[in-house]
């Protein structure tokens, strides 16, 4: 049976998006949740999995493909895997025999933390993706190490046996701190006529992206869970979403008799009401730290203006075809934003500079920080220089920077700098809020969803494509008069695009 692959719901202020990557091809067997295709749209990148175990009968929008939501991009077939099946014993038995036929067996190769940027004293070991025990390939991902702003992947060093995990999960440690031990070629041992199962299962567990798909991996981390406590009912063993929740809810009833009969005086309720204590991630803890800083050591402020969007999309609307053929990236409303706010900081230069003790310190250059949802969290990667960027190097750049925040691949020269950040809460649906600023920076524009709403227009009412924007800004460095004067350039710029290139 068929099955189409569609494109899912985007949010409310987003009317396309892109095919960016295809992760598998026609012909290809996938499980069920398994990580098809990312479609990415201005700022977030969305994951499309498999529906059914199969394989995949044809591709329809290649990658760079401009879509809609709920458009057809490919065709599953469901089942059509299983003649597949039975080709997997000889391969995994080819596999034992070259691993049996492989000389130097036996060495041990320790694993260790990598360097660390120069201003970071120490990391938390974040996530285990294999156990003690666990065949593994060389460069293949063993740990994460997450250090205050960005996570570093710590790779097999030769194909074998992780012989020993010396730091568990959440254990602080130093660059070159022996974490583990591989035994270098150690699979060997395994005899070459291992059943067809045992090879399976074997091979399955040399990635987690191979026994759970990455929506069952996200669940997992929701609930505290490791892939090896829940028992996959998948083929292979392979963990699905279903098997997570069923083990959450059983592991749920037993605790329930005791919580109840330890305090008899409350009153009965009924439903599940189970809690979860987690530690925070040191990104998490960061991030937390800062916008205290930022709220206690600040005179903080927000003021709001609106924009009618309707110029900013006719004129994107006409050549957002020709702009992506030209220079291979799709025009979004993040490169005019980016124009827009470099000309405004150039007549205001309060609003780029920050205060360093009791001096107030100008900048004559223009590093705008994006705001980048993660897995892990918001981050604010720098783009650098956009005085002297074009809107195509613009688009390219804040696309570069968000499929690394998705990959986890920011690293620290990434985040580092930034005189003013632009944060762009309309994809997620935001109305109006206050962004709080981003230290030792003095401002931060949030702009939001773009919502038609009836306007007064030469004394006629119009609808018309409207977005808030709100200025947050420190009251010690920048006045009212700067701000809102700020605010005014950036609505004037953007209702009337022409003045960008007229710089007028």
């Amino acid at each position: 049976m068929a099955i189409d692959i569609k494109v899912p719901q985007l949010p409310e202020s987003v009317a396309d998006a892109t095919v960016a990557t295809w992760h598998v091809k026609p012909g290809d067997k996938v499980s069920r949740d398994q990580n098809l295709v990312d479609i990415e749209t201005d700022k977030v990148v969305l994951e499309v999995v498999a529906p059914e175990d199969g394989v995949i009968a044809d591709i329809i929008a290649e990658e760079g493909a401009t879509v809609g939501a709920e458009e057809v991009i490919g065709k599953l077939e469901a089942g059509a895997g299983e003649a597949a099946a039975s080709d997997e014993a000889p391969k995994a038995e080819e596999k034992a025999t070259e691993a049996a036929t492989e000389s130097g067996a036996g060495e041990e190769i320790e694993v260790k933390v990598p360097q660390l940027p120069e201003s970071v004293a120490d990391a938390t070991v974040a996530t285990w993706h294999v156990k003690a025990g666990d065949a593994v390939k060389r460069d293949q991902n063993l740990v994460d190490i997450e250090t205050d702003k960005v996570v570093l992947e710590v790779v097999a060093p030769a194909d074998g046996v992780l012989a020993e995990i010396i730091h568990d999960e959440g254990a602080t440690v130093s660059a070159d701190e022996v974490i583990g031990k591989v035994q270098a070629g150690a699979g060997s041992a395994k005899p070459a006529a291992a059943s067809a199962p045992a090879a399976e299962a074997s091979e399955s567990s040399d990635s987690d992206g191979e026994v759970a798909g990455p929506a069952v991996r996200r669940l997992l981390a929701e609930h505290g869970l490791q892939v090896s406590d829940v028992k996959g009912t998948g083929k292979g063993g392979r963990v699905t979403k279903e098997d997570v929740e069923n083990h959450v809810k059983n592991a749920a009833k037993p605790a329930a008799a005791p919580a109840a009969s330890a305090t008899p005086a409350q009153p009965a309720v009924s439903g599940d009401r189970e809690q979860k204590r987690v530690p925070m991630t040191r990104l998490r803890k960061t991030i937390a730290k800062r916008l205290l800083e930022a709220k206690n050591s600040t005179a903080m402020l927000t003021t709001f203006n609106e924009i009618n969007m309707k110029p900013i999309m006719d004129l994107r609307k006409k050549y957002k075809d020709v702009f992506e053929e030209r220079h291979g990236v799709r025009l979004g409303f993040m490169g005019f934003y980016v124009k827009a706010v470099t000309e405004a900081l150039k007549r205001f230069p309060e609003v780029n500079a920050s205060i360093d003790g009791d001096d107030i310190v100008y900048h004559n250059y223009f590093d705008v920080s994006i705001a980048v949802s993660t897995p892990r969290g918001l981050v604010t990667p720098v783009l650098r220089d956009t005085d002297k960027l074009s809107v195509a190097e613009i688009e390219k750049g804040i696309k570069e920077l968000a499929l690394k925040g998705r990959d986890g691949k920011l690293a620290m020269e990434d985040m580092q700098g930034g005189n003013f950040t632009i944060t762009n809460g309309g994809v997620f649906g935001s109305l109006l809020s206050t962004p709080i600023l981003n230290p030792p920076q003095s401002a931060i524009l949030g702009m939001h969803k773009i919502q038609d709403r009836p306007m007064a227009v030469d004394g006629k009412v119009e609808i018309l494509p409207m977005m808030y924007l709100a200025l947050s800004y420190d009251h010690r460095i920048i006045d009212g008069k700067e701000s809102v004067g700020f605010l005014v350039t950036i609505k004037e710029l953007l209702e009337d695009p022409q003045r960008l290139l007229l710089d007028v």
